[in-house]
């Protein structure tokens, strides 16, 4: 039970403590990001690979040597701290209120300004139902990747290999994510650079980003869930943000996607879900359908350390 109750643990002091206001690790690690990316950004794709090893694999190498020469209970109590640093769920619902909450107001100029802090398309035009549509979207995106992602690898290493793995893994996990939010953009400048961070990111996060779709199917409509899913998550360029976003909708009765503008640009993106466009209320609804996913995915994860 020592993996539940860190992972219990985890959630807890998320839920308590949130991200740290100052001094936050992954703040700094940006920074180093930054100037290794400078530096290696003019070799191309053997920067990338080189960038993504010194950035990934040696602090999730040094994390696991570090737990590992602590005794069993420390080190799970240290995998716990590092996993709550790792999970955003209070992070997530913070944002996803913040621009709720303005919106139940009919104040958009605040709104815009909450959901641009949420999502890289253009903001400054939009109305309340492009608005309602944008962070949705980011929600259910990130909540995979920042919530769901994080406990899977979690879980996965301490099922595996006792907490040295969960910490390396879930520490692991969320720096090659920061480093594909980072660099994994498709314009010419980073496009090669950037590879590798993106490639190990849509590697990382294709069997969790399933699970999730998996588990917002199964706490919301679950037949429309499953037919969105199946009929619509290969329209979209994310392998691993299709299938969470058309289930997520498909799951709320809503429908998301459509064109977007981005970088002064109108993008064509695929429709996505079933039912009508978001309404006043629907953010908190999805809000509380990743709540629900999550206490899904810890009663899973609780059983198979039980039963494993």
């Amino acid at each position: 039970m020592a993996l539940s109750l860190a992972m219990l643990a985890a959630i807890l002091f998320d839920r308590l403590l949130g991200e740290p206001r100052r001094l936050h690790p992954l703040v700094g690690f940006g920074a180093l990001a930054t100037r290794v990316g400078r530096d290696l950004q003019p070799h191309g794709r053997i920067g990338g690979v080189l960038a993504v090893a010194l950035l990934v694999l040696l602090p999730g190498v040094a994390t696991a040597l570090a737990v590992a020469l602590l005794p069993a209970a420390v080190g799970w109590m240290v995998a716990a701290v590092l996993a709550s640093l790792c999970i955003a769920a209070r992070s997530l619902r913070e944002h996803g209120q913040a621009v709720a909450a303005p919106l139940a107001a009919g104040d958009l100029p605040a709104a815009r300004r909450a959901v641009a802090r949420l999502v890289s398309r253009e903001t400054a035009a939009m109305d309340a139902a492009a608005i309602r549509r944008a962070v949705i979207e980011s929600l259910l995106e990130n909540a995979s990747d920042g919530v769901f992602a994080s406990l899977f690898w979690f879980a996965i290493g301490g099922l595996v290999g006792g907490p040295a793995a969960a910490a390396a893994l879930v520490v692991g996990h969320r720096l090659a994510n920061t480093l594909d939010a980072m660099w994994g953009y498709r314009t010419p400048a980073w496009r090669r650079f950037g590879w590798a961070a993106a490639r190990l990111d849509d590697l990382l996060n294709w069997l969790p980003a399933r699970a999730s779709a998996a588990s917002l199917a199964l706490v919301g409509d679950r037949r429309a869930a499953l037919a969105c899913w199946r009929a619509q998550a290969g329209a979209c360029d994310s392998p691993n943000a299709g299938p969470v976003m058309s289930a997520g909708a498909g799951a709320l009765g809503l429908r998301l996607g459509g064109a977007a503008r981005y970088h002064g640009q109108q993008r064509a993106r695929p429709e996505l879900g079933c039912g009508a466009p978001p309404a006043d209320g629907d953010v908190r609804r999805a809000l509380a359908l990743i709540g629900r996913a999550l206490v899904l995915w810890c009663a899973v994860i609780v059983g198979l350390d039980v039963v494993l």
